[in-house]
């Protein structure tokens, strides 16, 4: 805990499902957080549950370099973590210009305003597993090239890159995390496959399923990928990581309608069928990560077992939307 005490700590995206875990862990361990915000979203964890009233907002987005800047100079930020993103790969596919928007030009604008200013001693950027884009031999590993083909895919490759680039050229204190599929307490896009199968269960419905059910994705628990982030950031002072990027994940291969129907077993709606639109396009197949060089180099480890997550974050929708109301 001492670690972070009185850190000042800049989070973008900061409503976001990750940003809110992070924001709550880190104003637990004492420091001082700076919280990007560009839209008021009342059913996010930072304001339903107060964490707003505990860090300093500052209203706007990434898109906007001057408010970068002034606000990584005028807080003294000593730590950033850039999490804010277009992460839905459906609105990419329709919205590419957006997401590129947002994903590339943001990350550039947040990494220059560090560059900017030599406060700031370490960086964590939040790329994605669909960075690598679609390989042939499984499961990714950091090394593998960077090869995204969809508007979303290509949005994460290109804002790697440049982390990686700011890095190398500038010797900016940066590391890349490379996460698998985010899930937990907090998760509002309802088309992502877990809040969205909850909330049909709790409404009695059928869970709808985009694809044909056989794409294989590597699910990953919300609170372990903040601890994960907490934790790479305090390793950045301890051995020489610049420049490097790390998967973090449980290293599970299941499958859509797997994980659909053991959501459904969980909450007692065996009874419910799922229906398969198979409507999914211009997505990877078969994903997951491996984790080797984050256990080798950092001594990482992943707390969370698949049934335990799924039970908690279960539990948060059935007291957040009591009677079936979610929405």
């Amino acid at each position: 805990m001492s670690y972070w005490r009185d850190k000042n700590v800049f989070v973008t995206g900061c409503t976001g499902l990750l940003g809110t875990h992070l924001c709550e862990l880190l104003l637990d361990k004492g420091a001082n957080v700076i919280g990007l915000v560009r839209d008021y979203v009342p059913k996010s964890r930072l304001f339903t549950e107060q964490l707003k009233q505990r860090i300093i907002v500052v209203n706007g987005n990434v898109e906007n370099y001057m408010l970068l800047e002034r606000a990584i100079s005028e807080y003294e930020i000593d730590t950033v973590f850039h999490l804010a993103a277009q992460t839905i790969v459906s609105t990419a596919t329709k919205n590419p210009l957006s997401t590129f928007d947002t994903n590339i030009r943001g990350t550039w604008n947040l990494l220059e305003a560090c560059r900017r200013n030599q406060g700031v001693e370490r960086i964590i950027l939040a790329s994605s597993d669909k960075a690598y884009g679609e390989h042939k031999h499984l499961p990714y590993k950091e090394e593998a090239p960077l090869q995204g083909r969809h508007p979303y895919d290509v949005s994460k490759s290109c804002a790697d890159l440049i982390a990686q680039m700011y890095s190398y050229t500038y010797d900016q204190p940066v590391c890349v995390t490379r996460c698998g599929n985010f899930y937990g307490p907090g998760d509002l896009n309802f088309n992502r496959l877990v809040p969205g199968t909850i909330r049909s269960a709790l409404q009695g419905e059928s869970p709808v399923i985009r694809s044909d059910g056989t794409y294989i994705r590597d699910y990953f628990y919300v609170k372990d990928g903040a601890e994960a982030y907490l934790f790479l950031a305090q390793k950045m002072d301890e051995i020489p990581i610049h420049g490097e990027a790390f998967n973090f994940s449980n290293e599970l291969q299941i499958t859509v309608i797997e994980l659909v129907n053991k959501i459904l077993s969980l909450m007692g709606c065996s009874h419910l069928h799922p229906v398969i639109k198979n409507t999914a396009s211009k997505e990877i197949r078969h994903q997951y990560l491996s984790t080797e060089k984050a256990k080798k180099i950092l001594g990482w480890q992943p707390q969370y077992p698949l049934e335990q997550a799924l039970k908690d974050t279960i539990e948060w929708y059935c007291e957040q939307f009591p009677g079936g109301e979610a929405r």
